[in-house]
């Protein structure tokens, strides 16, 4: 089998792609033939070491996967030889084959392509969270989605309307204004190229304002961070919520005294840690996920494909911050 490995800390030019020994499941296991990788911006911070787990090298990147069932391990349950499914794995899926823990693979519905499959979890699951658990969204209330096109900004921005929201997207081109709008925001701002000084963060909180209205945000989606955040805040209503999702512009250092003026929260959303925590909970959003998918109210948008070898280019694209909708890595 092939797999793109991290052999060493560095950008995705440092990717080798090499031959390895098929893996064997072990009991509750399941080795996957890999359809579909989709790539997130985790996958350019931990081939740089900058994530929060290091895995051992050498590692393949790629968390988010869509395949097909090889083989099963001892214990496994539910699962057959050719069965579809998609899975979070953390790293290890750009790569032939990969090996699932049988109890956090979902079934790939037989409609759906593994692209799509490989671009759902991640995206929704952390927007999902964020919006109703950390930021109690509720129909009617006003939503500000900042980097609205890229894929966790437009799984915010679907899951907004689904929810009877109003949105308004803020992104950093017409072409991205145009791909927030297609997928239902209200109202989509562009912002200018960051770093602000302090005029151009004045004029950055007008903006926002004036796009939220008068009463404010009630929820802010903030999965940009740097000099855009205070920004943001600065436009958020009264016991408003503000989301601290990502820092792929820099991690934003916020004056306080505008929390207490407000009276707003600022939550952090970690995904990850409240899957393994509150799995329960978690499950019962991927239900709530899949049957919006059924309906036609979410549906990732995969706006690149790449081949396993260039996989190292689908990260490097991911990580200049022009990215639209999914990123998506093919086998075949």
């Amino acid at each position: 089998m092939r797999a793109l490995l991290s052999e060493a800390p560095g950008g995705p030019e440092t990717l080798v792609l090499r031959e390895l020994p098929d893996p064997e499941p072990g009991p509750g296991q399941l080795l996957v033939r890999v359809r579909a990788a989709s790539i997130n911006y985790p996958d350019v911070l931990i081939i740089e070491d900058k994530y929060q787990f290091r895995p051992p090298r050498p590692f393949a990147p790629g968390g988010e996967i869509a395949g097909i069932v090889e083989k099963a391990g001892e214990g496994v349950a539910g699962w057959s030889e050719g069965d579809r499914l998609i899975a979070m794995i953390g790293h290890g899926g750009l790569a032939d084959k990969v090996l699932v823990d049988a109890a956090r693979a979902l079934p790939l519905p037989a409609e759906r392509s593994f692209e799509d499959g490989s671009a759902l979890i991640l995206t929704y699951a952390t927007s999902i969270h964020a919006l109703l658990d950390r930021g109690r969204l509720k129909a009617g209330q006003t939503l500000l989605v900042l980097g609205a096109a890229g894929g966790v900004g437009l799984a915010a921005v679907e899951l907004g309307k689904a929810f009877g929201a109003r949105v308004v997207a803020a992104v950093s081109s017409d072409e991205k204004a145009a791909a927030a709008t297609e997928a239902g925001a209200d109202a989509a701002i562009v912002y200018p190229r960051g770093p602000f000084d302090k005029d151009g963060s004045k004029a950055l909180a007008r903006l926002f304002k004036d796009a939220v209205g008068p009463e404010g945000a009630d929820v802010v989606y903030d999965p940009v961070g740097g000099d855009y955040a205070e920004p943001a805040l600065r436009a958020i209503a009264w016991g408003g919520r503000y989301l601290v999702v990502g820092f792929p512009a820099g991690i934003p250092r916020l004056p306080l005294n505008l929390t207490l003026l407000k009276s707003c929260d600022v939550c952090g959303v970690f995904w990850g840690a409240f899957a393994a925590r509150d799995p329960r909970a978690n499950a019962a959003h991927i239900e709530t996920l899949f049957r919006l998918w059924r309906e036609g109210k979410i549906a990732p948008k995969v706006s690149r494909t790449w081949t396993l070898e260039q996989g190292g280019d689908a990260i490097a694209h991911m990580a200049s911050r022009q990215a639209i909708g999914k990123l998506v890595v093919t086998m075949d």
